[in-house]
């Protein structure tokens, strides 16, 4: 079964951020998305793009793309009985050996053939994925036409480029803008890895001649690799609370800890680019309507207006983090405790990378709380409103 909708329908585009432990959020809402629709409904985005955790999830979908029901189900099974230690080693060995190993190497400039090169060992996490999705289903997925493209993206350390790797239909062309390409490629493990490298945290990752680092970082445009890939209109589903207020401004006295400027500086990699550009899309779309179509035509002005939508928390998920922090495995707990993520003010970092179960369930909760009173709005976003107003007998003839 497939959702009505006409050749001339735009196509939809996904963008999954990055968020580490965050990206629960977006299973929820997918989860919302999939209840809206009739059961085995092919995906509803031709276009799914998708950056650190939300490059995992883009790509879940992505094989799973004839049947959205099943992709989402598939999905909601790893993030609903998530544990850390299928992320990262968690054993006392694990955390505290290989966080020795990483300052030995700093203190005698990396040498040594066994210097850890991160803080923690994100090994499990790479057997998950080769254990969990067959990336070779991608290609099947877009030559039954159930997916138009899948972009991933990471940052090379090297050339400092956001790099978008691409797998999708042939008329798809490469792009090189400032700072940012997007290059053609058969989607593997190492992308997904590479994307979700949290810098300190987790090792680089090497791709072809170059290593990789997680793809949120100066990600100056997420919302311009599904333009790229063909998406005429894109659905954003965040994982930060939206600001309405500013922040109270109050005096403090100590100074901020490791945990509290990480979270930071992680709220600044993973979230703040997003809504630059998203405000940036609305300026632009604000200008081309002032701008008759027939004046772009004749200036040979390749503009066009795309609508987009996004989904966020309701809540801030940092406060959720700290109800679960007790969840963590004991050896975790003291690692984060010593840094100062089990902090109040260090929750920010904490949410990040809390990969249990009950906060994961807790997010995918929110996100289907949040998504659920939007369905109409939804529905017609993605161009499905004809199908669910004559599934529940209200079209008009």
């Amino acid at each position: 079964m497939s959702l009505i909708s006409s050749p001339s329908s735009p196509k939809v585009g996904l963008i999954l951020t990055g968020g580490g432990a965050r990206a629960a959020y977006q299973v929820g809402v997918l989860r919302a998305i999939a209840d809206m629709l009739p059961e085995g409904t092919r995906n509803p985005f031709p276009v799914i793009c998708g950056t650190s955790a939300g490059a995992i999830n883009a790509a879940s979908l992505a094989l799973s793309a004839r049947n959205f029901h099943e992709g989402v189900r598939q999905l909601s099974a790893v993030w609903e009985n998530a544990h850390v230690n299928q992320a990262y080693r968690s054993d006392p060995i694990g955390v505290f050996g290989n966080v020795a190993r990483w300052l030995a190497a700093l203190l005698l400039g990396g040498l040594g053939k066994r210097a850890a090169v991160s803080m923690l060992d994100n090994s499990p996490l790479l057997q998950l994925l080769e254990r969990s999705l067959p990336l070779h289903g991608i290609q099947r997925s877009i030559e039954t036409g159930a997916l138009h493209a899948l972009g991933i993206t990471a940052w090379g350390y090297t050339s400092s480029q956001s790099v978008t790797f691409y797998q999708g239909a042939d008329s798809i062309v490469p792009w090189k803008r400032e700072r940012r390409i997007g290059i053609a490629a058969n989607i593997g493990v190492e992308h997904l890895m590479a994307s979700s490298a949290i810098p300190f945290f987790f090792p680089a990752t090497r791709l072809n001649r170059e290593y990789f680092g997680d793809g949120s970082l100066r990600q100056l445009a997420p919302l311009s690799p599904a333009l790229h890939l063909g998406a005429e209109r894109v659905l954003v589903i965040g994982v930060r609370k939206t600001a309405d207020t500013q922040p109270e401004r109050v005096r403090v006295d100590s100074y901020p800890t490791l945990a509290q400027i990480g979270g930071h500086v992680m709220g600044s990699i993973f979230l703040d680019s997003l809504d630059v550009d998203l405000e940036r899309l609305q300026r632009i779309n604000h200008t081309l309507g002032m701008i008759s179509e027939e004046k772009l035509k004749n200036n040979n002005m390749s503009l066009r207006k795309v609508e987009s939508m996004m989904i966020s928390p309701s809540v801030e998920i940092n406060r959720i983090a700290e109800l679960h922090a007790h969840t963590l495995p004991r050896t975790i707990r003291l690692f984060y405790r010593a840094i100062g993520a089990l902090r109040r003010d260090g929750s920010a970092l904490l949410s990040y990378v809390l990969f249990e179960e009950p906060f994961c369930r807790a997010l995918i909760e929110l996100g289907y709380e949040d998504t659920m009173p939007r369905r109409f709005q939804i529905l017609q976003f993605i161009g499905a409103e004809a199908k669910e107003r004559a599934d529940t007998g209200i079209i008009q003839q």
